[in-house]
């Protein structure tokens, strides 16, 4: 009351009304209720009830310095059951001499509880606005997560919470904090940077008390430590407290569930990948920990890196998922690929590990979520016929030995050999890498289905591309693909390839009404593709940079028969191999020898057949001619003109055939 009035009345009631103070007048801008409570009118069963139902956040008690028998009055053993923050306000300072702190000290060391002491006057006004301003401080800033005060020192959490802090802002992994680094911490947590004179005041006051507490001009994980500590014990709380809150900390020292997972909407038929920004920070992340530099992360760098995770976030099965080197580290392809295999299929998961990492900070984002680019639905691709997504989902069908897992391993490149020496609870239903298609780089997905045709999942069927494997070796193999295929994928837009795995045994006669060649014809599919990763050397990834073209380009249906999809070449044989083309191949050898048999039957017969020849071998499979039938002397006689000029009308000629037959069919 006399917060308010600033007078002290001539009658003091025992009970003050219910009293709220507004935001705009308290130091911290937080409003704050006050519940007045008597001995003298109310009992601890109304106490319980005024504390227990307003959730009191902090309760002060008030004792008179003159009186030892109020220090511990009933209501102090029920306000300290409660377990909140607890305020000793020592009244009646203006009765006294002397000071009280000497006989309340033991009670404050006996009872964590209470966070400090105030000794004030209510009719001379002497600590009023301070009592309520400490009462808010102990809300906002309690002392009891961070410091113990028996030991003397600060408590374990804290120091954990602190220690991932440092770790998150030595940006370059060197173990200190170098100026730059304190500088961006600086204006990080407090919004204002630090001039070079307070840095080595900071420093300074390390040294004195901290022989290890400052390395090559930095600050160690010690000084760092030693710094809060101080803060803490000269009642700068506030001081860690913004630290731990800007890094994410809630009032019990965990990372708050609105920082580790920001609100992100997905809408239905969507995907979720890892934008530019995201990958510049996992890269720099990289960086940080590859001390080596050998674009590999051992697993000493990689325990390294999870030390800021309260776990480690990979299992067992990342190595046989993504690409490693000979030493089975993982390398920078395959830590990409594993942060992209998070983020698509559980995005959520991604935000978290990206909160563990200091993301939002580093980055200086509002949170993890502006690293996440929702694609938009496939459907409206399918329309476009283009699209901007970068990760592509590949389903593995076939029976048991098949050749499935062979097929993931070696699209990481692994021979036989080195599949060989996965152990059975380190194997991986999925794996996970880069392809390049038409110069892009797209990662592609490739997800084992376990062979069970009676019941498919929504899931299981939904894909970019599907692969059916069967083994050239199993005459019983390539009926699964067969029957997987008429059921689940003969009407849907989804391509679809056949593998012939295991290709380097010897290939028997399928069990089924028609061959694989036939039944890829009769549906319009792709011929089979022979693969084995039974080789030397990493097996090759031609047959992968076909399913992520034809996982890109549904729409194209070309069949890929070059391994750079940028050539020209290349280009020229998807459209050579296409349906359309191998359609009017017929018609073609008609038109052409029809019309320029006549015209060269008597003086051209040999330039014709030989013309003619040279050019349907450079649409066809060439016919490779010997280069010594052209001699030196042939290049300076008119014969050798005549001729040229004769094949060049013909080369025109057959374009313009080509051309009225391409036309026909449309």
């Amino acid at each position: 009351m006399i917060l308010f009035v600033e007078e002290f009345p001539a009658v003091v009631p025992y009970r003050a009304e219910e009293i709220t103070i507004p935001a705009d007048v308290t130091p911290e801008r937080v409003p704050t209720h006050i519940v007045d409570y008597s001995e003298a009118e109310q009992t601890d069963e109304q106490l319980n009830y005024i504390c227990i139902p307003f959730s009191a956040n902090v309760i002060c008690i008030v004792y008179s310095v003159n009186n030892k028998k109020s220090y511990l009055c009933s209501p102090f053993t029920v306000c300290v059951c409660l377990r909140v923050p607890l305020i000793l306000v020592g009244n009646k300072s203006d009765l006294v001499e002397h000071s009280s702190m000497e006989t309340v000290l033991p009670i404050m060391n006996k009872y964590t509880e209470i966070e400090t002491c105030v000794e004030c006057s209510a009719k001379n006004l002497k600590n009023i606005s301070e009592l309520f301003y400490y009462a808010q401080k102990a809300v906002l800033h309690p002392t009891g997560p961070l410091y113990c005060p028996e030991k003397k020192e600060m408590r374990s959490a804290c120091v954990r919470a602190l220690a991932r802090i440092f770790k998150v802002s030595d940006l370059d992994n060197d173990g200190i904090l170098n100026d730059h680094e304190l500088t961006f911490f600086q204006r990080t947590c407090f919004n204002t940077p630090l001039a070079p004179q307070a840095l080595e005041d900071v420093k300074n006051v390390v040294r004195k008390n901290l022989t290890d507490g400052v390395r090559d001009n930095g600050l160690t994980l010690k000084g760092f430590l030693f710094l809060h500590t101080l803060f803490i014990q000269r009642g700068r709380h506030e001081t860690t407290w913004a630290v731990l809150r800007r890094f994410g900390y809630d009032d019990d020292l965990e990372l708050h569930q609105d920082y580790l997972f920001p609100l992100l909407k997905i809408p239905p038929d969507c995907t979720t990948e890892l934008n530019h920004n995201a990958y510049l920070f996992l890269q720099s992340v990289f960086d940080k920990h590859d001390k080596d530099r050998d674009y590999a992360l051992s697993p000493e760098e990689l325990m390294d890196l999870f030390d800021v995770f309260p776990y480690v976030p990979w299992g067992l099965d990342v190595n046989s998922t993504v690409c490693t080197n000979d030493q089975g580290w993982i390398t920078y392809q395959g830590y990409l690929s594993q942060w992209t295999l998070t983020t698509y299929l559980d995005v959520q998961r991604c935000l978290e590990y990206l909160g563990y990492l200091g993301y939002s900070i580093i980055a200086e984002q509002e949170s993890q979520a502006s690293a996440i680019a929702v694609t938009r639905d496939k459907k409206h691709d399918l329309q476009k016929k283009q699209t901007q997504r970068n990760v592509f989902r590949c389903h593995v069908f076939g029976i048991t030995g098949s050749g499935k897992t062979g097929f993931l391993q070696g699209f990481l490149g692994r021979n036989l050999v080195r599949q060989r020496a996965i152990k059975e609870e380190h194997k991986s239903y999925y794996a996970i890498s880069t392809a390049h298609v038409y110069g892009q780089e797209k990662y592609l997905l490739l997800h084992e289905i376990f062979p069970d045709f009676d019941f498919l999942s929504e899931t299981e069927l939904s894909c970019d591309i599907v692969c059916l494997i069967y083994d050239v070796s199993n005459p019983c193999s390539f009926e699964y693909c067969a029957q997987i295929f008429k059921q689940y994928f003969m009407d849907s837009k989804t391509p679809c390839m056949l593998i012939a795995a295991k290709s380097d045994l010897p290939e028997t006669k399928q069990q089924y009404c028609m061959t694989p060649l036939e039944f890829c014809r009769k549906h319009k599919m792709p011929p089979p593709q022979s693969y084995t990763c039974n080789t030397a050397v990493a097996p090759s990834k031609d047959i992968f940079i076909k399913l992520t073209t034809m996982a890109v380009y549904p729409h194209a249906r070309l069949r890929c028969m070059c391994t750079c999809n940028r050539c020209t070449f290349c280009l020229c044989q998807n459209f050579l191999n296409s349906e359309l083309v191998q359609t009017v191949r017929t018609k073609l050898y008609t038109v052409i020898f029809s019309r320029f048999s006549g015209c060269f039957e008597h003086s051209y017969h040999f330039l014709h057949s030989l013309y003619i020849t040279h050019c349907i071998s450079s649409i066809y499979p060439p016919v490779h001619l010997n280069s010594s039938h052209i001699t030196h002397a042939d290049l300076k006689s008119s014969t050798f003109w005549l001729r040229a000029s004769v094949g060049a009308t013909v080369c025109a000629m057959l374009g313009f055939a080509m051309y009225r037959a391409l036309l026909r069919p449309r």
